[in-house]
Formats: C-alpha cells, sequence, structure tokens
C-alpha cells in the first residue's frame, strides 16, 4: 500500500512539473499572461482559443478608436470648408446686391453666391449625417456591450484559471 502511495506521489509531481513546462512554454502572450495551470489539450486549445478572442476584440476595438479619429478629423476640417464657402458666398451675395447695375460681373457674382450658398448647406447636412449616422454608432460600439462583454468574459475565465489552479495546488499538497 506505501509502495502505491509512493508511485501516486511521484506521479503527482511529474504531472505538475509537466504542466509547469507547458506553463512557461504558452504564456508570454495572453490577455493576462498568468501562470495557469493547463489541464488537458481541449483546456489549452479553449485557452488559445480565449486569447485569440481577446486580441481580435482589442485589435477592433483599437481599429474603430482610429475610423473614429480619422472620420472626427475629416468632419472638423469639412467644418472649417463650410465656413470659408460660406463667407465667399455672403460676400458673393453682398457684391451683386451693392453694384445691382447692369454689370454682368455684379449678376454673376450674385448668382454664384447663392448657388455656393446652397452647396454649404448641402455639405453641412453631410457633415451632420456623417456624424449621427457614423461617428455615434462607432463611438456607442467601442464602449458598447459586445466588446465590453468580451473583456469580461477573458477576464472571467481567467480568474476561474486561477481559482483552479489554487484548488490543483491545495490537492496537491
Amino acid at each position: 500500500m506505501d509502495a502505491f502511495r509512493k508511485q501516486a506521489s511521484k506521479l503527482r509531481d511529474q504531472v505538475a512539473k509537466q504542466q509547469q513546462a507547458v506553463i512557461k512554454q504558452f504564456s508570454g502572450s495572453g490577455y493576462e499572461s498568468s501562470d495557469v495551470v493547463v489541464i488537458d489539450e481541449v483546456e489549452l486549445q479553449r485557452h488559445q482559443h480565449m486569447e485569440k478572442l481577446y486580441r481580435a476584440t482589442r485589435a477592433g476595438r483599437d481599429f474603430q478608436k482610429e475610423i473614429v479619429k480619422a472620420a472626427e478629423t475629416f468632419t472638423a476640417i469639412a467644418y472649417k470648408h463650410i465656413e470659408t464657402g460660406t463667407k465667399l458666398s455672403e460676400e458673393c451675395c453682398r457684391y451683386g446686391a451693392e453694384n445691382n447695375s447692369d454689370n454682368i460681373l455684379a449678376k454673376a457674382a450674385s448668382v454664384y453666391g447663392d448657388a455656393r450658398k446652397h452647396v454649404e448647406k448641402e455639405h453641412e447636412e453631410l457633415n451632420r449625417l456623417l456624424s449621427s449616422q457614423v461617428l455615434d454608432p462607432l463611438r456607442q460600439m467601442i464602449i458598447g456591450p459586445p466588446l465590453e462583454d468580451a473583456r469580461h468574459l477573458a477576464q472571467r475565465y481567467s480568474r476561474m484559471r486561477q481559482e483552479a489552479e489554487t484548488q490543483v495546488s491545495h490537492c496537491l499538497e
């Protein structure tokens, strides 16, 4: 009976050493890079799949942030363009109104000013739509539930693995 206990103790120690070796081999690039106990091949695959999902959601969130920054820059430049175009249209309309004689240049400036004013209104509407239909939803996606849920799942999974590790270490003692 003592021989079986000694043999079981040796096997347990060997398994623990092998688990630690596998942990060291596969740790270092994960969502928390914690020292965890790898129980079997299926568990290892799940762990790697969780790491891959976590990296993908993190990369997706970062990509969405970059898109939002680019779109915000685009809208800021567009608003400056609209402001400049509006000033130009006002100046053209004023020139046309002040020189109301039969001067062809005054009439052309007035017509151009009116047309430019309509174009700037359309640009402003386009910017408003871009903001409300693209930027706002992207901002919500960045801080929204799907990515947060994935992060929370990864953290919860990590905590469960740590708890399992402590339970295994208690069992080994």
